[in-house]
């Protein structure tokens, strides 16, 4: 038990969060390994955003809590939580780029926001986040300049800015063609991969989950609360719960092993 307490770089113990008087997640309690990639999974309404929202600090359970690195950030002072989020990058679903400015300066803004590097310093440092998603030679573009998929690698490299140990990544392959999807994954694996960072992705896409999830989390709308976890090609053949299988065998591309 206690190795598994070192491993888990965050942890949600008991969390319940409301909206009002309307219960979105009641009780609910999970590791996150370091290093691993987690996918958390459910269909609409079943409290997927209102997670996120929890384990990056930007909501405050009505219950319960969220630890990194053995830290309570909702509990925390803002001087420990600045320094927690520090730690975290965040790819948002509309990859959140700001449209007045380049690709370069979308990057270096958290830089300069968290960081007292010289500009010499900060530029090299966007040119290998450019690098490592493909990007190169687009630093002056604005966003309105770029494609779909070009924006969720430009919002991967903000994302990467800071060398973050975890990475949120919310529907990194929405409203992509699949070929786009594809390599979107192939890049969070190979980011992963080199990196080390913790990847937790929320996400409904059958591809994007058989491609890159080491492990899923799925939440259910009805009951407020987990009602399947472990490895996805299992719990597609195996488990026994009705909305579980038609989640999982939806007509669409899947990988079978």
């Amino acid at each position: 038990m206690a190795i598994m307490e070192k491993e888990s770089i965050i942890q949600v113990r008991n969390l319940t969060a409301r909206y009002g008087d309307e219960v979105i997640l009641d009780n609910i309690s999970f590791d996150v390994h370091e290093g691993e990639i987690l996918v958390i999974l459910g269909g609409s309404g079943c409290g997927k955003s209102t997670l996120l929202k929890h384990m990056t600090g930007l909501a405050t359970p009505s219950s319960g809590s969220v630890h990194i690195e053995g830290i309570d950030i909702s509990s925390c002072n803002d001087r420990t939580l600045h320094i927690i989020l520090k730690k975290i990058g965040i790819l948002f679903q509309s990859s959140a780029l700001l449209g007045s400015m380049t690709v370069a300066e979308n990057i270096a803004l958290p830089v300069s926001e968290y960081s007292l590097l010289p500009k010499s310093s900060v530029d090299i440092l966007v040119y290998l986040k450019l690098r490592m998603v493909d990007l190169v030679g687009f630093e002056e573009y604005l966003p309105s300049e770029l494609s779909g998929g070009m924006k969720k690698r430009a919002g991967l490299a903000r994302a990467l800015a800071l060398n973050p140990k975890i990475l949120f990544l919310d529907e990194p392959t929405a409203g992509l063609d699949p070929v786009i999807s594809s390599e979107i994954d192939d890049l969070i694996l190979q980011i992963n991969k080199r990196t080390g960072a913790t990847i937790v992705i929320i996400t409904h896409d059958l591809d994007t989950i058989f491609s890159v999830a080491g492990r899923i989390i799925m939440l259910d709308k009805k009951t407020r609360g987990i009602i399947a976890e472990g490895d996805p090609v299992y719990i597609k053949k195996h488990n026994p719960d009705p909305s579980v299988r038609r989640f999982f065998n939806r007509n669409a591309k899947m990988m079978d092993s």
